[in-house]
């Protein structure tokens, strides 16, 4: 049985790529930290997901979900949260708190999954964003956390090849999820004159982008942009 495991997987992005993952025949585990709420909604929209409640910033907690999968074809870390404040008036712990989620649970995840792909192979899939590309202004902490995740991705496409584990990464830019939702109806307005495409792009074009890396076996080290033009 193909089994994937995807982090942050109960709304938006994280949600439509289990959802796109079930259709193709995976078995799923899905992991949430904090909103039951959403956890609850998403098993009404996917029964056939295991929701299972963990912080990836905690290693034990990732090791315990790891040790309990019999198996592990594909990883999709999707797990983020953001931070939209002056660098000047971040905190340490805010500073620490968003590179351990963001940056610090994929390379937990990554970690374990190794053990559980290397002998079949698999597909590790990282959820970056534009700003880890350009950087974003007020968002100094978000843009170094999921900058960290492109790198991280190149790194582990050279050392997992030999194991037949490719490592790519997915760069969003503006997607209509809820972490966009704080945006007002002019702020949403003048991104999108900025956005070629002249919309926000939808949480299943970027799980659809995610379920090219899971299909193609000859693909690793890769970023792709997922903005509408809003990165060239």
């Amino acid at each position: 049985m193909k089994r994937a495991l995807v982090t942050g997987g109960t709304r938006g992005i994280g949600l439509a790529v289990c959802r796109a993952l079930c259709e193709e025949g995976y078995c799923v585990t899905a992991l949430y930290s904090r909103s039951e709420a959403d956890a609850n909604a998403a098993k009404a929209a996917l029964p056939q997901v295991n929701f299972l409640r963990a912080d990836v910033a905690d290693e034990n907690a990732v090791r315990a979900v790891f040790e309990a999968l019999p198996s592990l074809s594909v990883l999709v870390n999707n797990a983020g949260i953001d931070l939209y404040r002056q660098v000047q008036d971040t905190t340490r712990e805010e500073w620490r708190r968003v590179m351990d989620v963001n940056a610090g649970g994929a390379f937990f995840t990554a970690k374990y999954a190794v053990g559980k792909m290397k002998d079949e192979g698999g597909a590790i899939v990282n959820i970056s964003s534009v700003w880890g590309q350009t950087g974003g202004s007020c968002e100094s902490v978000y843009s170094a956390s999921k900058g960290a995740m492109v790198a991280f991705t190149k790194a582990l496409a050279k050392e997992l090849a030999p194991c037949n584990i490719t490592a790519n990464c997915v760069a969003p830019g503006v997607i209509d999820t809820e972490m966009n939702a704080r945006l007002s109806e002019e702020e949403k307005r003048v991104l999108t004159q900025e956005i070629p495409l002249a919309r926000f792009g939808r949480a299943e074009e970027v799980a659809s982008a995610v379920m090219f890396f899971v299909r193609n076996r000859y693909v690793t080290g890769e970023t792709l942009s997922v903005n509408g033009g809003f990165y060239i």
